[in-house]
């Protein structure tokens, strides 16, 4: 059976369809908008300012470390809520998953907002972060999966590249947009910005929850889930299909996010607690710092829809390879620019970063990763795939690095290695994948399995044939 079967009726100038896919994007990009906002606003304010916040008991150089903690133990519940939420996805339908999550997701942000400091209420205050960090995780462990399976199983098959890349055009809209607030509240006096300000950004997450949900309910189910429940396909285990057939495309999954994720959350988190904080002898404002960040957001709006046009064209691996090996290159000069403390060249070096080395990946990998799974457990596996590669890239990238920084002294060779190690894993990765382009998502079958059992009987063939 060829990947390029004729799939669903999905055509562009249908009005009803031409409707749905619209508003498939808008939710998928309000969701994620709103998801990353989170995320960035969460991850500048751990690196810049919440060490003194919630940690002020701590050496600076420590506190800087267990915020950074407290900014990956949300990456230990994104596994579970995948697997909890993605479950559902496969069992009741991608839109009510997604319409809880980022309920869910977006609650736990605007409480953050509320907390008093360590300062107010010693040991309890760190504690009620992390509480809300694990909630906040627990929501988005699906919610960036089901945004991605949502966007790939409405788009049209020969422009899937493209049209899934589209609503992640919102992570850098959120992305930008928390880098814009904290720059521009950096500006404010310190002690109106530890006193009650930094709160704002938080408590204002509350209506990008209320405009999220309006749009998601007024969302249809996707085509293919309907093609599930039309033949009665839907599975009733999925956990067991994913842990059993699943587990090639899941294992794959992972290894190709290294890069992307971990590399991510080093350029928007660990790089500005190294060039902001004590580890060298003329830090950078951090105010200054953080517009790098939103610089590589605003690149990323471009490359992410560019690069997922280009894997229409040429394939999903060949584009996200030149990612990693670029991310190869270039995590070694970064880190030693980064070290000089020169602030024109550490925004240019963040933003080159966040918006060419990372998003050169995601772009294919927003259809690649669903291309990757059979419709009955495909929301499960794009979350699996995620949300584990986000606790081993993602979520240890600023904690294990600002730990290697401090007891290292601020040497700018060790965040360099690591991140060379998450490229070259993910490079590797690219080599064990298929080629998923135009592939048929009402297919049940993995594509990582279909490879090994389609290049399996191609060997067999040839032998047959040079016996013959």
């Amino acid at each position: 059976m060829s990947d390029t079967t004729p799939q669903h009726p999905a055509h562009t100038d249908d009005p009803e369809y031409a409707a749905n896919l619209r508003r498939a994007t808008l939710a998928s990009s309000v969701g994620s908008a709103l998801e990353y906002f989170d995320f960035a606003l969460y991850g500048l304010f751990s690196a810049l300012i919440f060490g003194q916040l919630f940690f002020s008991n701590l050496p600076p150089e420590f506190a800087v470390v267990a915020s950074l903690a407290s900014f990956g133990v949300g990456f230990l519940a994104r596994p579970l809520g995948g697997l909890f939420f993605g479950t559902l996805g496969d069992r009741l339908g991608r839109k009510w998953v997604l319409v809880v999550t980022i309920g869910l997701m977006g609650g736990a942000t605007t409480l953050i907002g509320a907390l008093p400091t360590y300062d107010q209420i010693g040991i309890w205050a760190p504690i009620l972060l992390t509480v809300l960090r694990l909630a906040q995780g627990f929501g988005a462990g699906a919610e960036q999966a089901g945004a991605t399976v949502l966007m790939a199983e409405y788009a049209p098959v020969r422009r899937r590249g493209f049209f899934s890349a589209l609503p992640f055009i919102g992570i850098q809209l959120g992305t930008l947009l928390a880098g814009l607030v904290f720059s521009l509240m950096s500006l404010l006096p310190d002690e109106v910005f530890f006193g009650w300000a930094w709160r704002i950004p938080f408590l204002a997450s509350f209506v990008l929850i209320l405009v999220a949900l309006f749009i998601r309910l007024r969302l249809r189910e996707t085509p293919t889930f309907v093609e599930l429940e039309k033949h009665d396909q839907i599975s009733q285990r999925p956990i067991r299909e994913i842990f059993t057939k699943g587990l090639p495309g899941v294992t794959v999954g992972v290894g190709l996010r290294m890069a992307e994720n971990g590399g991510s959350y080093m350029f928007q988190t660990l790089a500005l607690a190294f060039v902001a904080g004590s580890f060298l002898a003329n830090p950078v404002d951090r105010g200054v710092a953080a517009w790098g960040v939103t610089l590589g957001a605003l690149i990323a709006i471009f490359v992410l829809p560019l690069t997922g046009h280009l894997s229409d064209r040429f394939g999903r691996r060949i584009i996200y390879r030149a990612g990693a090996v670029f991310m190869l290159v270039y995590a070694f000069p970064a880190w030693w620019l980064l070290s000089l403390g020169d602030p024109v060249t550490v925004v240019v070096v963040i933003a080159l970063g966040v918006g060419i080395a990372v998003n050169t990946m995601l772009g294919p990998q927003c259809a690649m990763l669903p291309e990757l799974f059979g419709n009955r457990h495909r929301y499960l596996g794009v979350a699996m795939a995620r949300e584990i590669s986000a606790v081993l890239a993602g979520g240890l990238a600023g904690v294990l690095g600002a730990y290697l920084l401090a007891v290292s002294g601020g040497d700018w060779l060790l965040p360099g290695i690591y991140m060379a190690t998450l490229a070259l894993i993910t490079t590797a990765s690219t080599f064990l994948v298929p080629e998923t382009r135009g592939r048929d998502l009402l297919r049940l079958d993995d594509a990582v399995r279909i490879s090994e059992d389609e290049s399996r009987s191609a060997a067999d063939l040839e032998a047959a044939t040079q016996r013959a």
